[in-house]
């Protein structure tokens, strides 16, 4: 028995193909830029709706330009595909998380390993790609393309080309005053064009790499030294903790009404509370704020520089870095470094602490004692800095951040599709995940206490950017700079410094209490802890040294 298999029978010329697609893509895949100006508050009138109708339309033309200039007979196809596919995912996260993309966000998607992927992954997303993408493919591939020659081919792109041009042109003259009104004052609209702002972003991203400069990172300072260290004076032992989205609001040691720091409210540490972050996403802020730059020189940069970790080596200090995340964005390239998952040789996790290749944050004290050993003697006495990398509060699967004995606050979203959950539940999810640092913080202080024989001790918590978590319907984090909330930049960072060590000699604690409330941020790292460590240096600047000013001339 035969079987025929179903094929559409009329033909289509390229040009028309190329149009269809332009509507659909503009319509229907650019739903969140719909919804969003929709929202605003100067559409509510006819004018408004004009408005919209025309900026459709702009996008369309705008599209079908783009188009037309790769519509040839045997491109036409795979290109409507690559765009079709492209809206298809940037609707789903646009509409679903209410983020937006640029070339920071690119990078956010460049990065992400299968462990992040699995945890965006679902069936909403499926049914979203398969409506978008997946049904104008089968009518894509399936159409016939009407056969043309070389100048037939060209004459119609070209009128489609200056067809779309002219109509955006008239388009753009007509509505001038609202377009120009619109895009001033709502900036983040420009990254909603679907699929052109994940195009644009990834231009600007190869752009960038391209015009920096392809060699290796400049030292930093090459005559940085460690100063010595007092007679019969025990060497230090920093632990650096990396946190991952956590928020500054949801700590209680910063006034926040829930309990998320049982522990840590109950030692004696100190917590900064109003500290932002050198970026929205993992791939901005870590290299930025472990850099002796600072943001805005960092983002101004014409070249790459080793970081802080390069300089804690160079003085002949050990430094290692262990990660429990997606990698650490090259910053630990040039150290020791490894991954929590696998502990040290005939040490094993303990039970629950890893499954399906992904650990609880647990995983980075597992054989703490044998990785401190395992690094030179010759650079153990001179001062240690571990530095541990959180997987902390990486959503939107909050639930997996923390195990059933630190889930306080219930009952808990357990899907990552934030919409499908009531906000209080995304709330005591991400609060759990909290709630599991504040006890990896302490199990860290307590380890740390421990090493007081022949360490002089302190650890430095900071994470990396924050989250929003519902508030005006954004979610995640990555927003760009300039227009994210301050929930996806202000930071918890929190101090532990035993009063009896040689470290906190001459620091004058009321003065550090007074100033927990002061404006710091990710720039204040660099300096702080080459000022903690006793590094001289020509890139340390006393003005961002959080301690220098507190200690005693």
């Amino acid at each position: 028995m035969q079987i025929k298999t179903f094929r559409l029978a009329f033909y289509l010329s390229s040009w028309k193909l190329v149009l269809l697609a332009s509507v659909w893509i503009a319509l229907l895949a650019n739903w969140p830029l719909w919804k969003a100006m929709a929202n605003l508050p100067e559409m509510g009138k006819i004018r408004g709706i004009f408005f919209i109708t025309a900026f459709a339309l702009m996008v369309a033309a705008l599209l079908s330009a783009i188009l037309s200039l790769l519509a040839w007979h045997s491109t036409v196809k795979p290109v409507i595909a690559l765009f079709l596919l492209a809206a298809a995912l940037g609707t789903y996260f646009m509409g679903t998380y209410g983020v937006v993309i640029d070339s920071s966000m690119m990078v956010n998607v460049l990065v992400t390993d299968l462990q992040e992927v699995r945890d965006l992954l679902s069936f909403r997303l499926l049914l979203s790609v398969l409506f978008l993408a997946g049904l104008p493919l089968v009518f894509v591939w399936q159409v016939k393309l009407r056969p043309a020659t070389l100048a037939q081919q060209l004459t119609r792109n070209l009128l489609v080309l200056a067809g779309s041009l002219t109509l955006v042109l008239i388009i753009g003259i007509l509505s001038f005053a609202d377009l120009s009104s619109t895009m001033r004052n709502h900036r983040s609209l420009r990254y909603m064009i679907n699929p052109l702002n994940s195009f644009y972003a990834l231009g600007m991203l190869i752009h960038e790499a391209n015009a920096m400069p392809n060699k290796p990172p400049a030292i930093i300072d090459s005559t940085a030294k460690l100063l010595p260290r007092p007679a019969k004076t025990k060497p230090f032992l920093l632990l650096l903790v990396v946190g991952e989205t956590a928020r500054a609001d949801h700590f209680s040691l910063n006034a926040y009404p829930r309990a998320t720091n049982p522990e840590l409210g109950q030692r004696d540490v100190m917590s900064f509370r109003n500290v932002s972050s050198c970026g929205t996403n993992t791939a901005t802020s870590l290299p930025c704020m472990l850099s002796h730059l600072g943001r805005k020189d960092f983002v101004a940069r014409q070249q790459e520089y080793e970081n802080l970790l390069d300089l804690l080596q160079q003085t002949g200090l050990a430094v290692f870095w262990l990660e429990n995340q997606a990698g650490c964005k090259e910053v630990c390239d040039r150290i020791p470094h490894s991954f929590a998952k696998h502990p040290p040789k005939g040490i094993q996790h303990a039970a629950g602490i890893c499954q399906e290749g992904e650990c609880l944050d647990e995983a980075l004290l597992t054989g703490l004692d044998a990785r401190l050993a395992s690094l030179p003697e010759v650079r153990r006495n001179r001062g240690v800095v571990l530095v541990l990398h959180q997987m902390g509060s990486h959503g939107p699967a909050y639930y997996k951040r923390s195990p059933p004995t630190h889930k306080p606050f219930q009952p808990e979203c357990k899907t990552n599709i934030l919409q499908n959950c009531p906000i209080q539940q995304i709330i005591n999810a991400f609060d759990n995940s909290i709630v599991y640092t504040d006890y990896l913080l302490s199990r860290g202080i307590d380890w740390l206490s421990k090493q007081q024989t022949n360490y002089e001790t302190a650890m430095l918590y900071l994470s990396d950017h924050g989250e929003s978590l519902g508030e005006n319907n954004i979610y995640l984090h990555g927003l760009p700079y300039a227009l994210a909330p301050k929930e996806q930049k202000q930071v918890p960072m929190i101090f532990w410094l035993p009063p009896s060590t040689r470290l906190s000699k001459g620091v004058d604690y009321g003065c550090l209490h007074q100033k927990l409330d002061e404006p710091f941020s990710h720039d204040n790292l660099f300096h702080t802890v080459v000022g903690l460590v006793g590094i001289q240096t020509k890139s340390y600047q006393t003005s961002l040294d959080i301690l220098h000013s507190c200690r005693s001339r």
